[in-house]
């Protein structure tokens, strides 16, 4: 898309002059903190949950198995109903609706925790609600790329300090859930990540966000078919883009033969060899390095910035590749960091430039299928990750998963629409 078109849509400029409000900061100001806040507390719920939600079903006598299909009851139906949540989001406006789902959440993980306190675990009913949540999610994870770009000027500072919090959540967060578990219960870590979806909710109350461009058009035009309209419009516009469709496109196969592959066959393997404290130490080390990966996209300002995250990009072999060799703890573990740190830089560079080149009034429904498409295809490579393995062992298809992330990064470079790029921040909206 040209500049020109993507300054037509772009959230307009807050105006000077007696009355008007000031422009607001380039990243901090008290509506950022407040999203801010909201996003660090509801992931560091969302990083504790799994821990306990394991530990209580094998306390209660339930399998891995079960484990998985109750993380998998929710997994499902956020991938499954996250594209029709952009629509819903871009049609009724993105706060109510996000302030809606952490309230469902609230409610759910609750009554997760309670099933856990009184010693009624059922399996369905947890399942059931996994589902709930899973479809609330679905309805707030795309008013998260709208947002952004509504409240700072600066919108690839503002993915760094987002990305920041959430990198520090995920270090912290199953640590901390690992010792409520041992000294209180399962059901204690989940009616904490209850509350902090409450905390969440409270934060986003407090936001002032601007109106979006062509709110009151698309909230004129009620019904199924309006519906489904919607739904093929943002299609339409994600198809139009071709540096979108490709990146997606290459990321399905990064799930399917990097990502997806890597995540288990790394916990395996450290686990087998090197015992589960260096399996801490080496995700530990991951999560700081996305942390690094956050702080270079505040310093860090490419005129391209899809050609510099895909170079960045470059450094993820080192994760699955040192473990692969069959390096020590310390090489794995600053494998890790390098690898954290690059693929962090990737993530503000692409949330950012989607912010900032897609029209503001489909940006729910074009980062919903951004979502859909980067995650669909993750489930794949971990299924495929067990049998391959089996036939030619883990290590080769660690090996092979760190080539195929140069191959990946390298296919990113090749594409013109993505390495000519030019960035096009949106600019800050008056406050009202």
């Amino acid at each position: 898309m040209t500049g020109t078109r993507a300054r037509r849509y772009a959230i307009p400029r807050a105006r000077r002059g007696p009355g008007a409000a000031a422009a607001a900061p380039d990243v901090w100001s008290r509506d950022f903190a407040l999203f801010f806040v909201s996003r660090a507390v509801a992931r560091l719920g969302d990083t504790m949950a799994p821990v306990a939600l394991a530990a209580g079903l094998l306390q209660h006598g339930y399998g891995a198995g079960a484990v998985g299909l109750a993380m998998a009851a929710k997994a499902g139906a956020f991938a499954g109903l996250v594209v029709f949540g952009g629509v819903v989001a871009d049609r009724f406006g993105t706060r109510r609706l996000m302030i809606g789902a952490d309230l469902v959440r609230l409610v759910t993980q609750a009554l997760v925790a309670v099933l856990f306190f009184t010693g009624r675990v059922d399996l369905g009913q947890v399942c059931v609600l996994g589902v709930v949540s899973g479809a609330a999610a679905a309805v707030f994870q795309p008013g998260v790329a709208s947002t952004v770009p509504r409240l700072a000027r600066d919108v690839q500072g503002a993915n760094g300090a987002v990305r920041i919090a959430e990198s520090a959540a995920q270090l912290v967060g199953p640590a901390v859930a690992g010792l409520l578990v041992a000294f209180a219960s399962p059901g204690s870590v989940l009616a904490v990540d209850a509350a902090t979806y409450a905390v969440s909710a409270v934060c986003l109350l407090l936001l002032r966000l601007p109106p979006l461009p062509g709110a009151a058009a698309r909230a004129a035009g009620p019904g199924v078919r309006a519906f489904r309209s919607d739904l093929v419009e943002g299609w339409r516009e994600f198809r139009a883009r071709n540096w979108l469709w490709g990146v997606i496109a290459i990321w399905c196969v990064y799930m399917i033969a990097v990502w997806g592959p890597t995540v288990p066959l790394v916990a395996t393997e450290v686990v087998r060899h090197h015992g589960p404290r260096a399996y801490g130490l080496v995700n530990s080390a991951l999560g700081a390095g996305t942390v690094v990966g956050g702080l270079l996209a505040l310093r860090l300002r490419p005129r391209r910035m899809l050609r510099a995250g895909a170079i960045a990009l470059f450094t993820f072999f080192c994760f699955p590749g040192a473990v692969g060799a069959g390096l020590g703890v310390p090489a794995m573990a600053a494998g890790a960091a390098v690898a954290g740190a690059g693929l962090s830089f990737w993530g503000v560079m692409w949330a950012t430039s989607v912010q900032t080149q897609v029209p503001a009034d489909v940006l729910n429904r074009i980062h919903a299928y951004d979502v859909a498409g980067s995650l669909a295809m993750m489930p794949v490579g971990q299924a495929l990750a067990g049998p391959a393995a089996g036939v030619l062992g883990a290590g080769h298809v660690l090996l092979a998963s760190a080539v195929t992330s140069v191959v990946v990064a390298a296919a990113l470079l090749a594409i013109p629409a993505v390495r000519a790029l030019v960035r096009t921040d949106a600019p800050s909206a008056e406050v009202v």
